[in-house]
């Protein structure tokens, strides 16, 4: 049954995991990555504090790989080394950081550890985050849960499942055992129900090309029609010129010529 592979393979990553972290120890490691390559398996430990899980000269990885092959019948496991740049935004390193204050100074001071470290996750860019403080150990008559929680995040969803990261650790005291749970939600996640409403882009450029286009084609339509002015214009003052050099030649002629043509109207009259 192909389901019973998936569930055999699953079971193998975590006994893999969980013997990875009895290795390395608490604090020295965030999270583990189980690839599968042509050449083998890859393992890929993700750390705050690399030089502590390479060891001298790469004895720790030797090591490993070996307890690897032999616990786990891994034909060829490869494990590498990663760093965590921001651990603020690490759960787990939290987590393991808020146990670490614990053990040492004890648990009398939880608020101001819980607030200080809430403080540092949001003060490194993140949209939300939450720490849970419970147990016996914390100071009072009875086990209380207290909960430190700032910005937004997502309590349900996909997002919450997926997305969110989260990290656990618990801090065995005289008192009694603690347990810190920290999720955090980091600034790169797209939400879906939030909307953005993109400006209107500028559209001057686009109108004062269409007017000067405008003006240029009624430019042209204006010019003709003024030329066919100008040619009335010349015709008119051409008339003028030829009446008033016609009544200067007659001005001119002699009285005899003058009479004659007045002598031909009057027959003409009869």
């Amino acid at each position: 049954m192909i389901e019973r592979k998936f569930v055999a393979q699953k079971m193998k990553e975590l006994l893999v995991q969980n013997f990875m972290g009895q290795q390395l120890g608490k604090g020295k490691y965030s999270y583990f990555e189980i690839k599968k390559t042509p050449l083998g398996e890859k393992i890929i430990i993700f750390t705050t504090r690399p030089g502590l899980i390479v060891g001298k000269k790469g004895e720790n990885i030797k090591y490993l790989t070996q307890q690897l092959k032999t616990k786990f019948n891994m034909e060829n496991p490869q494990i590498e080394v990663a760093e965590v740049y921001n651990p603020d935004l690490d759960a787990q390193t939290v987590a393991e950081q808020i146990v670490n204050v614990f053990e040492r100074y004890g648990p009398k001071r939880f608020k101001a550890i819980g607030y200080k470290s809430l403080q540092r996750i949001i003060d490194a860019g993140a949209m939300g985050a939450e720490i849970v403080i419970s147990g016996r150990g914390v100071p009072s008559s009875r086990a209380k849960t207290w909960r430190f929680y700032a910005g937004y995040l997502k309590k349900s969803g996909d997002i919450s499942q997926n997305k969110v990261v989260r990290g656990e650790s618990v801090a065995n005291l005289k008192s009694g055992s603690i347990g810190i749970k920290v999720a955090i939600m980091h600034p790169d996640i797209v939400l879906p129900d939030r909307i953005e409403v993109h400006k209107p882009e500028d559209q001057t450029v686009k109108i004062e090309a269409v007017t000067e286009e405008k003006e240029e084609e009624e430019a042209k339509e204006d010019k003709p029609k003024k030329a066919k002015k100008k040619k009335v214009k010349e015709s008119d003052k051409s008339n003028d010129s030829k009446s008033e050099k016609a009544e200067e030649v007659k001005e001119n002629l002699p009285e005899s010529e003058n009479k004659e043509e007045s002598k031909v109207k009057e027959n003409g009259k009869d």
